[in-house]
């Protein structure tokens, strides 16, 4: 039988995700589509892609699911929980920020996402905190040298596309402003670099110091990401560290050319390459903001705490023009 799934903030770019992609999970139905601003409204009329895909209509009374995605605005998701019953037995996934560095709430433990590093971790709970797109992106990049303890100064600069901002209209999102236009926002401030070092620093001995400048992109999805360290460890031994950890990890591609972003738009895998000069690495990561950055992830997070086969509902093919 078909596991019942809810989705709170289904109105959002993460919420509409999911919903696209459990639409077609063999093993789930959608059973609620949760949203207090949109209530009464059908999915396919905020988002006209899904009017072929799902018709349901949003409300705001969720009711009893197996498991209960939470794609709400960071530090909404412990009110949510606070303000409505949910049962034990049922997962929560939370995509916001408000369980990754903490996970404990009320009777809950919520269990760090990023199935690379956490997996076994992962099977079999009932409360996952998924890992920000930017600190996904980043840490696929640098765990293999954390785990070596060869991490001290990284310097790391990151572009995203629009919908890394939400869905509601801002002056950076605008489409005059946004269009044909960069800008580094945050700088050396954001939201991910604590969950970041949080991470690292428990595999890498020592603390890392990471100094992060975000950029915004003129484009609507995906993160490409180049973080600089340096060591004295030759390239052909850096990227033996690299497959050694990724070998068997279905959706981490280690790749000795260049990489683009459009080769993973679309898709939950990420793609990395690096290059060395001298002492001085530069690693580069590229993942899809929206996907492996938070909904693919999330459905990869359910796959794995349900036991089922890890690339379940995510075989998506990159969107190449």
């Amino acid at each position: 039988m078909k596991k019942a799934v809810g989705i709170v903030g289904a109105n959002g770019y993460t919420g509409s995700e999911l919903v696209r992609l459990l639409a077609f999970h063999p093993n789930v139905s959608l059973s609620f589509l949760y949203s207090r601003s949109n209530s009464g409204t059908n999915i396919s009329d905020l988002y006209p892609d899904l009017a072929t895909v799902c018709e349901m209509i949003l409300t705001d009374k969720p009711q009893d699911v197996d498991i209960l995605f939470l794609c709400l605005p960071h530090k909404e998701s412990q009110n949510w929980l606070s303000q409505n019953t949910v049962k034990d037995e049922t997962l929560v996934i939370d995509l916001g920020n408000d369980f990754r560095l903490d996970g404990n709430f009320r009777n809950r433990n919520f269990i760090y996402g990023l199935p690379e590093i956490n997996k076994k971790n992962l099977s079999g709970v009932k409360s996952i905190a998924n890992p920000g797109c930017f600190a996904t992106a980043i840490q696929l990049a640098l765990l293999p040298l954390a785990k070596k303890g060869l991490l001290n100064e990284v310097y790391t600069t990151g572009i995203t596309g629009s919908t890394g901002a939400g869905q509601s209209l801002q002056a950076t999102t605008h489409f005059t402003w946004r269009n044909e236009n960069i800008s580094a926002y945050k700088t050396l401030t954001h939201q991910h670099v604590e969950e970041i070092i949080q991470q690292l620093n428990s595999f890498n001995g020592k603390d890392v110091n990471l100094n992060f400048v975000p950029w915004r992109g003129d484009f609507t999805r995906g993160i490409f990401t180049s973080s600089t360290i340096k060591t004295d460890l030759e390239l052909s031994e850096i990227y033996q560290l690299y497959h050694d950890l990724y070998t068997d990890e279905p959706f981490v591609k280690v790749s000795e050319k260049s990489i683009d972003l459009k080769q993973v738009i679309n898709t939950n895998r990420c793609a990395i390459h690096i290059e060395k000069n001298e002492d001085v690495v530069v690693v580069h990561s590229v993942i899809d903001n929206l996907l492996k950055g938070a909904s693919g992830q999330a459905v990869q997070n359910m796959n794995i705490a349900m036991r089922w086969e890890e690339h379940l509902g995510l075989g998506l093919k990159p969107v190449a023009f």
